[in-house]
């Protein structure tokens, strides 16, 4: 007999919007606000219902109940996780299959879930081809990290590893260069060469790398800071880092 698969929900019109796209099956009940009748609504619920899934009609304060939030924009759907399909080594053969220059964000110690939907909607954007994070010094994907990434934690490939360094040497070994980011590097993001095979490697901000993450980096790099603040929130500067690399290779 096989275990039924645990579920759980995602909210707001990006993330179920993505997931109806991408993986329909796993689609149980859309519920969405009585009261909203306006045309993205209509649209949403046009896609659901062409896919089969079944819909219903619910009080706001029931959709805050079950999103834990009141950030829903009055649709919320049960679903069930989708398996990944992906170990590191699969997705690394087939980004190497297509010709492809693997690109990916590791995160060392990101634990807010807002930063990583932030942070998987950055890689996205950029091309990332994966979002590493260690299993015992991150948050996983829930329904805020979802909502945050407004469809990019469907469509990005998050892999949380057992051992982050080991993880690190398994990528230098496939000659994937991992660069981190240090207030204290010597040399600053724009004066390294960053359009090969690249891992960049942030921590969470204010602690910044874990000691043993930053001794296996390649090199470190710094992104300058011309104002008063000391930091930048990790999403930024794995935006400011992604988008870098992507510039060099063109």
């Amino acid at each position: 007999m096989t275990e039924s698969k645990p579920r759980s929900v995602l909210f707001g019109f990006h993330a179920v919007s993505t997931r109806l796209k991408i993986a329909p099956g796993s689609v149980q009940l859309v519920l969405f606000d009585a009261s909203r009748r306006d045309a993205r609504m209509k649209s949403l619920l046009a896609r659901a219902a062409e896919a089969g899934i079944k819909t219903a009609e619910t009080e706001v304060l029931q959709l805050d109940r079950l999103a834990r939030s009141d950030r829903h924009q009055g649709i919320v759907a049960k679903v069930e996780p989708i398996k990944q399909q992906h170990s590191l080594d699969d997705l690394l053969d087939d980004v190497q299959a297509r010709g492809e220059t693997p690109l990916l964000l590791v995160l060392d110690g990101v634990t807010d879930p807002h930063n990583l939907g932030a942070c998987l909607r950055v890689a996205d954007g950029a091309g990332a081809h994966a979002v590493l994070a260690p299993r015992d010094h991150a948050v996983g994907l829930n329904a805020t990290v979802a909502k945050v990434a407004s469809g990019a934690a469907e469509s990005v490939p998050y892999l949380m590893v057992t051992n982050l360094a080991r993880t690190l040497g398994e990528l230098k070994e496939r000659d994937i260069v991992c660069v981190g980011t240090s207030d204290q590097a010597e040399g600053s993001i724009y004066q390294a060469p960053l359009g090969g095979p690249l891992a960049w490697v942030l921590g969470a901000e204010g602690r910044g790398l874990r000691q043993l993450t930053s001794k296996t980096c390649d090199r470190l790099v710094s992104i300058p800071m011309r104002g008063a603040v000391e930091s930048l929130n990790v999403s930024v500067a794995a935006g400011i880092c992604l988008y870098e690399s992507l510039r060099q290779r063109g």
